[in-house]
């Protein structure tokens, strides 16, 4: 399978794809290329499903969302063995996904009436005779564009919001692992069956342009910055309003004073799980000076032990282009002066791609300057914290980072250009559901999870009811001298300062 539509110049698109052992290459199912009409057709019936669900209170939606995580989690072991075969993860990495995105979908449906209810706030002065509320509205339909490194957690971020919020979905999983994408469908239609709040369309990047174009009033993407802009254009004709999560260069810094056995074994699994394929995973490791050497060499003898091969706790690279990534970004570091304290000898062909680690990298180098999505770690010895934040908010990348330090971790987190941020732990906010999940610069915008992610996926209403007259009567071509004084004077009363009013009192 390819990453982009395989239709040769001028050919006819393909009816159906395949789907594939990443290791093996065997079949694991075939799948429909949905045309665009297909994919119009399926937003019109998310369209006429949204009155249905849309109408349903906060607590029915949550009552049908939660048997859905009910579901999900007596069929993990069947779920997770699916994540296995399209990806080629480890069993036990595809259930923590599993276990995590359902905290997520749980944490959804239990807090969206609270989040998203209709709200008061003060009138102010000149409104004092209004009730003033803020309202929270679905969008109607959301469409939503998978990636394949984590094919359940990432999308159930932007899908259990939308549904929690009111809104139906039509998802777009990725290609290199639509069996994920129609088993999430099928449990929550199994549940559903009044309408189809959740739709399926798979097919390769012509369908997941036809989605932005079909009329959603919402559109939300996770893979690369290059895809993105794609989107993005995709969407700006019909100003479709969108939430991207492109990627990262997450760096993780390590402090003079850092417990450097819990550091060390953060960078690692926080680098090398998933094979590197971790858009929060570390990949650059900033070290203070005085801690360099020992960090490197517990590095050294942990990511040593480490091996990419069947039933290990490295998996295989999920799509062909990754190999050849990797072995870009190595060879390019090498080639200016870096060198493999682990690894370095990266096969174009090979989906089992050893770790390495790599010390004395340029900082503009492709092994730091570009997202590799590999199992690719560089160590860079820093003289202090300054310049390991100088370095760290260098990228043009701002997603997650992550920082080592017993007396200055929220102080040194604090001035990170990221948008999310582990201290004394790595990637620990994607595990708590409260927490929203997204990046700023090249790294995206908009967020999913917790109560930023609920209103994300809702429009906000203002509404403004009179209770009584007003005193002064302002909103009328009736307005007079007398009201204008007035509305003069309390202003300045108000708002200008003593001096001021003092001011206003002269003749």
């Amino acid at each position: 399978m390819t990453t982009t539509d395989p239709t040769a110049p001028g050919g006819d698109p393909p009816a159906s794809f395949e789907s594939r052992d990443p290791v093996t290459d065997a079949v694991i199912g075939s799948h429909r290329v949905h045309t665009a009409a297909e994919v119009n057709d399926a937003v019109g019936r998310a369209r006429a499903a949204a009155e249905f669900w849309s109408a349903l209170s906060f607590d029915g939606r949550s009552d049908r969302l939660t048997a859905w995580a009910g579901a999900l989690t007596r069929r993990r072991k069947e779920l997770a063995e699916l994540i296995l075969a399209e990806t080629g993860k480890p069993r036990s990495d595809a259930q923590l996904e599993i276990v995590i995105a359902i905290e997520q979908l749980s944490w959804a449906a239990k807090n969206a009436g609270k989040v998203l209810r209709t709200r008061k706030v003060s009138s102010g002065l000149l409104g004092g005779n209004n009730a003033a509320t803020v309202q929270y509205l679905p969008y109607g339909v959301v469409g939503v564009i998978g990636p394949w490194n984590y094919p359940v957690f990432t999308p159930m971020g932007s899908i259990a919001c939308s549904l929690a919020a009111g809104n139906t979905v039509v998802y777009k999983p990725s290609e290199f692992a639509p069996g994920v994408g129609r088993f999430l469908v099928q449990t929550l239609s199994e549940l559903v069956p009044e309408a189809p709040i959740l739709q399926l369309v798979t097919g390769f990047g012509d369908t997941g342009t036809a989605l932005c174009r079909a009329g959603v009033d919402k559109i939300a993407f996770t893979g690369s910055a290059v895809t993105a802009r794609k989107v993005m254009h995709a969407c700006a004709d019909g100003l479709v309003p969108l939430v991207v999560e492109a990627g990262g260069k997450d760096p993780l810094l390590v402090d003079a004073d850092a417990d450097l056995a819990a550091a060390t074994e953060a960078a690692v699994w926080g680098g090398l799980v998933n094979a590197g394929q971790t858009c929060v995973g570390v990949e650059r490791i900033y070290v203070h000076q005085q801690v360099y050497d020992e960090f490197v060499d517990r590095v050294v003898a942990l990511a040593g032990q480490l091996r990419a091969e069947p039933g290990g706790k490295i998996g295989p690279m999920t799509t062909p282009g990754g190999p050849v990534v990797v072995r870009r970004h190595v060879r390019d570091a090498l080639a200016h002066g870096a060198s493999a304290v682990v690894g370095g000898e990266i096969s174009g062909v090979d989906r089992f791609v050893q770790p390495s680690v790599l010390v004395d990298v340029p900082e503009d180098a492709l092994a730091v300057q570009e997202e590799t999505f590999g199992p690719v770690l560089t160590i860079a010895a820093v003289p202090d914290m300054d310049e390991a934040v100088r370095l760290a908010n260098a990228s043009a990348y701002g997603l997650g980072a992550s920082v080592f330090s017993r007396h200055r971790g929220k102080e040194i987190a604090g001035r990170l250009q990221t948008g999310m941020v582990s201290v004394n732990s790595v990637i620990a906010f994607t595990g708590i559901p409260a927490l929203p999940f997204g990046g700023v610069k090249q790294s995206g915008f908009g967020r999913v999870h917790g109560a930023d992610g609920l209103r994300e996926f809702a429009t906000t209403r203002a509404v403004a009811r009179q209770r009584f007259a007003a005193l002064l009567r302002v909103a009328t071509f009736a307005r007079t001298a007398r009201v204008d004084r007035a509305l003069a004077t309390i202003s300045t009363v108000r708002r200008g300062g003593r001096r001021a009013s003092r001011a206003a009192d002269r003749p």
